[in-house]
């Protein structure tokens, strides 16, 4: 991959992956007939994301600066978390397995960007994996300083995975959506 698609650099798709996008951008997505339930819900499952990792990132700040005591952060991060890290692997696992092979078969432009996302989930994979290791630290600290250099260790590594993943996120958007869009859902076998 080159490293201009590279998700730590990437800032939005180049022209010959915008071919579906600049015919539908995405100011029309919301009222054009062809945006399906399913559509729908996979945009609501990507706002959700979004949603709950800067409510993870918020409670994290609070914490850190000392406005929330230690077991009451505690007692609301931990299922927050877990969901959090467990519904976005498996929705990049579906992704992977059912959505994008049937998305590259659609539109032989695309399959460079199909690629990119599947390369982004590997590596939003494995920030997953250090995610869940620091906020394990996290949890096991003792208090005082090491409680707190665990924290800013997790928050360190939670808004580098959040950073990639809200551009990963609105690039996967701008790939797809125009080609449901452009192809209906039932066109595409979805």
């Amino acid at each position: 991959m080159s490293d201009d698609l590279d998700l730590a650099r990437r800032v939005g798709w180049p022209p010959e992956l915008r071919v579906l996008l600049d015919r539908y951008p995405r100011e029309v997505w919301p009222a054009h007939p062809n945006l399906g339930a399913t559509a729908r819900f996979w945009l609501q499952r990507h706002d959700m994301f979004r949603e709950l990792g800067g409510a993870l990132s918020r409670a994290t700040l609070e914490f850190r600066e000392g406005r929330v005591e230690a077991d009451r952060y505690k007692a609301w991060f931990v299922p927050r978390l877990r969901f959090f890290l467990g519904e976005l692997d498996g929705h990049h696992r579906i992704e992977d397995d059912a959505y994008f092979p049937l998305f590259r078969a659609a539109d032989a432009r695309l399959v460079r960007g199909f690629d990119v996302l599947e390369g982004d989930h590997d590596g939003i994979h494995h920030a997953l994996e250090c995610i869940a290791e620091r906020a394990g630290a996290l949890l096991q600290a003792a208090p005082g300083d090491p409680l707190m250099r665990a924290a800013d260790a997790y928050a360190d590594e939670s808004d580098r995975l959040l950073a990639g993943l809200l551009r990963h996120l609105e690039d996967e958007e701008d790939l797809i959506v125009p080609l449901i869009l452009d192809r209906t859902e039932p066109g595409l076998g979805i």
